[in-house]
């Protein structure tokens, strides 16, 4: 019996000597039980409480994120040691950060100075949902136990609300039951158009500033209105209509929509524009982050010195602004598609595009003769950006052209000796004696799309009718009957020429003087020829 009763004995003391050794000299409170509560004395935390970190600093209420809630931890002012009561603060719960300027008043803490006093309460600012913390007191009932312990992560814990924000709200067309009133800048030059600013946002509100009577066809005019304004275009019928020509006040849009560059959904427009301008502007920042000695040295040479030769007969393209914007798109297509990476004739098929989105946005001045260097930079910004994207997107239906081996041209040609000796087999007899090879003329015509044998004018029109077509099929399959259709027309005159007269004759052909009923009689001997051919290819062979 005594074996077990002297370890008793001994653990019993050893603990003694351990609390002895531990407590603060002076601290009388640590006997006094009444005073404080065990877990108060030894700053221990329970289960699902949060623990009262002293802070010396004056600032503002630190942060503290747990579980689902977003609040301000409790904050105790810095006391003397003697203080016996820890007094607190609230600060309001944010739903983000506050700045200084923010932040709520705090008023004084109040410091017990009674010896006497058992208890005392808190001051915080008025916070529905949240009790006043009770100080600890010998007599404090359970409840109040359980909201000291528990209150900071309570269910009843409200964010204050955030300010309601501005619905987005997209540009409305015509056919919209609220009507859009076209307002005009303030600093419009001559030389701009009124309603640029809306233009720049939504291409769709060129709508609300034509009149039927601008146009020469009235009725033309109409119908491009009714399916151009309507919140959801129809592409067959926009197709159709486009097939003839797109009036020069309607182009801006119809483009963009063929080439489905701009969403025909008149909600997603404005936001998707945006968007894209913003991935463009990203990726030319990033990719001339160093200037030009941080390019890819020979794609970017070769873009260089192709540049001043597009296009060298118009004064548009003289300007270097011109210049340094076709050479950032093409820059920024040829490192997105490197299977083909840039090659030469790409340069001439970005000037349409960006003669067509000039011409929308200056005034009635030919756009060839437009000095760009009057034009805002932010209108030259967005001009620029969706050049870039309809280029991109006029090429992903094509880009076999510009592979290696360019697959897609040798196929272009080979139809078009096909069609030739179906169509005139006196001229593709004469072409086969003087021994002349299609490659050695046609290359050209399906690397460039007839660019550099027809006026800029004339390829705009013929590209009405390649976008009607389809993207893809116009560009590739219905080019392939146009250029049928043009080799043809010339047939008298080649047929007495001998081989460098024609090709000579081949190298300058007398289009100069095209007009837009030219290129529109030369689309419908295509159209003839495809009808034919194009679904009945046994006749090819």
């Amino acid at each position: 019996m005594n074996q077990l009763v002297e370890p008793l004995i001994i653990s019993i003391l050893y603990v003694s000597i351990i609390i002895i050794i531990t407590m603060s000299p002076g601290d009388s409170s640590f006997l006094d039980v009444s005073q404080k509560s065990f877990w108060r004395r030894h700053g221990l935390k329970l289960p699902g409480s949060v623990s009262i970190v002293p802070s010396n600093s004056t600032g503002d209420a630190k942060r503290v994120i747990g579980a689902r809630y977003t609040f301000n931890s409790l904050v105790t002012s810095t006391q003397p040691p003697s203080d016996k009561n820890t007094i607190l603060t609230y600060s309001p719960s944010l739903t983000s950060p506050p700045t200084p300027s923010q932040q709520p008043h705090r008023p004084p803490v109040k410091k017990n100075t009674s010896a006497s006093s058992s208890s005392s309460t808190s001051t915080s600012p008025t916070d529905p949902g949240r009790h006043q913390r009770s100080i600890s007191s010998p007599h404090k009932s359970f409840d109040a136990f359980l909201m000291d312990t528990n209150d900071e992560w309570s269910d009843t814990l409200e964010a204050s609300p955030r300010p309601k924000q501005r619905p987005f709200l997209p540009t409305k067309l015509a056919s919209s039951p609220l009507p859009v009133t076209l307002t005009t800048h303030a600093e419009v030059r001559p030389d701009m158009k009124a309603y640029v600013q809306n233009l720049l946002q939504d291409p769709s509100n060129i709508l609300l500033s034509i009149p039927e009577q601008q146009s020469g066809d009235t009725s033309k005019t109409t119908k491009f209105k009714q399916v151009l304004s309507s919140s959801n275009v129809d592409l067959v019928a926009l197709r159709q209509l486009s097939w003839s020509g797109i009036p020069k006040e309607f182009r801006l849009m119809a483009w963009q929509l063929l080439l489905g560059y701009l969403p025909c959904n008149s909600a997603r427009r404005v936001a998707t524009l945006a968007r894209k301008r913003k991935e463009y502007a990203d990726s030319v920042a990033a990719s001339y982050a160093r200037g030009t000695s941080g390019l890819d040295q020979g794609l970017w040479h070769q873009i260089h010195i192709d540049i001043p030769r597009t296009n060298p007969g118009i004064p548009l393209y003289h300007y270097e602004t011109t210049q340094m914007c076709l050479e950032r798109i093409l820059y920024q297509w040829a490192i997105r598609h490197p299977a083909s990476g840039y090659v030469q004739g790409i340069n001439d098929l970005v000037t349409p595009i960006f003669e067509v989105f000039l011409s929308a946005y200056i005034s009635d001045e030919d756009p060839e003769e437009y000095d760009i260097r009057q034009l805002d930079q932010e209108v030259l910004d967005v001009i620029e950006a969706d050049s870039f994207w309809c280029l991109s997107k006029l090429l992903d239906g094509i880009q076999d052209n510009y592979t290696f081996a360019q697959p897609g041209i040798q196929r272009q040609i080979s139809t078009l000796k096909e069609l030739v000796c179906r169509i005139d087999v006196r001229l593709a007899s004469h072409l086969q004696q003087e021994g002349i090879e299609f490659i050695q003329f046609a290359f050209r015509w399906m690397n460039c799309l007839l660019m550099r044998e027809l006026p800029l004018k004339s390829t705009i029109r013929m590209w009405d009718t390649y976008l009607a077509e389809g993207s893809s099929e116009g560009f590739s399959e219905f080019h392939v009957y146009v250029c049928a259709a043009f080799l043809v027309k010339w047939s008298d005159q080649l047929q007495k020429l001998d081989f460098q007269g024609v090709m000579i004759f081949l190298q300058q052909l007398p289009t100069q003087g095209w007009v837009e009923k030219d290129v529109e009689l030369l689309l419908s001997e295509a159209y003839m020829w495809k009808t034919l051919f194009h679904n009945a290819p046994s006749h090819l062979k």
